[in-house]
């Protein structure tokens, strides 16, 4: 796992001063409200203007942000049957999301009411969401024992363990536990038993398969 400590001190000093990318922001902040001691390292730099001392490990959901879920679900115009199966997982997502931490947690009900969930495999949903336009920011839901095929990466990419965990070749990864893998890394993370896993991904690079996926991803792109 990576805390503080273990992560370059120049990342963090981007963050105390503003000039880190909004998606690596988020995913520092999220950190923040699931750990007590980031959060405390991060109330000492002065440019952060004590925001963290303050703040809950839970924030307040944003009224606007689920009263356009709501919206969202009221607009689903379908054949009743199908009617109450989309408002059940319309109910079920919206459960979920809002015991996310407070940074991510408005991010995720936004995306949600737009392209919203999308199937990647096998017990694997991924939601994108809209926070830089130079990494890809996804929020993976990933149920205990599967995961994502076997890959490496183009660049690099930052994943934050928000609840459950998950376990791959470099080790297993609670709440707010770090995994930074590069392009010298292949990895296959799974979901470890019990609760489902919820994680916060940024990456700069797309992801590259192993095997069978590999070969299709080349082929088709």
């Amino acid at each position: 796992s990576l805390d503080m400590q273990d992560m370059n001190q120049e990342f963090y000093s981007a963050y105390a001063a503003g000039t880190l990318d909004p998606a690596l922001q988020l995913l520092v902040e999220t950190q923040a409200a699931i750990r007590d001691d980031v959060r405390e390292r991060l109330s000492v730099v002065d440019s952060i203007g004590g925001i963290f001392l303050e703040s809950e490990s839970k924030a307040p959901m944003s009224f606007r942000a689920l009263e356009r879920t709501l919206e969202k679900i009221d607009e689903i115009e379908v054949e009743p049957a199908i009617n109450i199966r989309a408002a059940k997982a319309a109910g079920q997502t919206l459960d979920e999301l809002i015991r996310l931490p407070g940074p991510l947690q408005e991010r995720a009900l936004e995306a949600s009411s737009k392209a919203g969930w999308k199937f990647a495999g096998p017990g694997l949903k991924i939601m994108q969401l809209d926070v830089s336009d130079d990494v890809t920011t996804e929020l993976l839901r990933i149920e205990p024992g599967h995961g994502a095929p076997r890959h490496t990466h183009e660049g690099s990419e930052y994943t934050l363990v928000v609840s459950g965990s998950f376990t791959d070749e470099m080790g297993t990864y609670g709440p707010g536990d770090i995994s930074v893998v590069g392009t010298e890394h292949t990895h296959r993370p799974i979901a470890d038993d019990g609760e489902i896993c919820f994680a916060l991904a940024v990456r700069d690079g797309d992801l590259k398969f192993s095997g069978v996926l590999g070969v299709m991803q080349r082929i088709f792109g």
